[in-house]
């Protein structure tokens, strides 16, 4: 079984302008040790599934059907009291900014300390030993732990956020755009120190971001969202060999060190209002393939290989339009029939 299994998913958004689905019958399984890496456009509903799995949807957010089961246990349907239980012993989470999921007038120390204390009765010695160590781990200086979340770089903050998260050594790890709002040099340590709590300590992640390239490198399999659905999910092959048009264009407008004559594609338009949904394949309106069927009747996920499915009404013509997404003029020809 596996480690989190997420099963016809729907959570919902109340809003004075009405409902918004965020997520639509989302199926997804995580397995133990795993490395998944779940990429989308802003909006998509991404970081909805990991507050959702933690149970720390705003207020106007709530699950409206579907489960998400960790280790077989509904979580939805868990009192607070039992996902207080779960919270930082059994999953962690790395939100997008630290300085938010930091309270401003504690240290750093006794936030990591709260943390602990919650779920063991250890001494002060045990504690101050265990920061130690998570502060070796991510790269900080023992002393600092006794600073404040202001005193601390975005990057610095970022990682004392790891290392709260890694505190208690729990086996799930949701990172949520852990690299938003800082440069690229440290958006890659930050990552590395991501990818070595998979590969040193053998813990099953879900990396949440909308970077392609970081989940080609980082992850074992990649899941893709559009406007609340998983239109695509696989291995590395979901970037070889896509089959749904939303992937190639994501790939498309990510540079590539193997081909920089190649000139970056964008996907014209925007994402469809959830409040009000399209009835057909809800990547239609921004696809150069959409064919009148797209537009009245939502694709399935297929199978289109070993561990690979897509929701596609023209699986079959995918070669093909992998060829075409290449050329900048099939987009811009979209964008000008729309």
């Amino acid at each position: 079984m596996a480690l989190l299994q997420i099963r016809d998913l729907c959570i919902d958004y109340r809003t004075t302008a009405g409902t918004a689905r965020a997520v639509d019958k989302l199926s997804l399984d995580i397995e133990e040790g795993e490395y998944l890496g779940l990429v989308g456009e802003s909006g998509c509903g991404k970081s909805t599934i990991a507050k959702a799995v933690l149970g720390i949807l705003p207020r106007n957010g709530a699950v409206a059907e579907g489960d998400i089961l960790f280790r077989g246990r509904s979580l939805p349907h868990s009192s607070l009291q039992e996902l207080n239980r779960l919270r930082w012993r059994d999953i962690a989470m790395v939100p997008q900014s630290a300085m938010n999921g930091f309270d401003p007038v504690y240290t750093i120390e006794a936030q990591i300390n709260e943390a602990i204390d919650t779920h063991v009765s250890w001494s002060r010695e045990q504690k101050r030993k265990r920061i130690d160590e998570l502060f070796a781990f991510v790269g900080l200086e023992r002393g600092r732990a006794h600073d404040f979340p202001h005193q601390f770089s975005g990057g610095m903050r970022q990682r004392a956020m790891i290392a709260m998260a890694m505190a208690l050594d729990p086996g799930f790890i949701v990172a949520d755009e852990p690299t938003t709002g800082l440069d690229v040099i440290v958006q890659d340590q930050i990552l590395h120190r991501i990818k070595e709590i998979h590969t040193r300590f053998g813990k099953t992640m879900l990396l949440i971001t909308h970077d392609m390239a970081v989940v080609a490198e980082n992850c074992d399999r990649i899941a893709v969202m559009y406007a609340g659905k998983l239109v695509e999910h696989g291995a590395h092959n979901v970037f070889e060999t896509p089959f749904h048009p939303y992937t190639m264009g994501l790939c498309n407008a990510f540079p590539d060190l193997a081909d920089r004559g190649r000139e970056l594609i964008s996907i014209p338009k925007a994402p469809p209002n959830l409040l009000t949904p399209p009835v057909g394949c809800r990547f239609a309106d921004r696809c150069p393939f959409a064919a009148a069927r797209c537009r009245a009747e939502a694709p399935a996920l297929v199978e289109v290989g070993p561990g690979h499915v897509a929701a596609c009404h023209f699986i079959d013509r995918a070669a093909e339009f992998r060829m075409k997404a290449r050329d900048i003029g099939t987009w811009q020809g979209a964008a000008a029939a729309a």
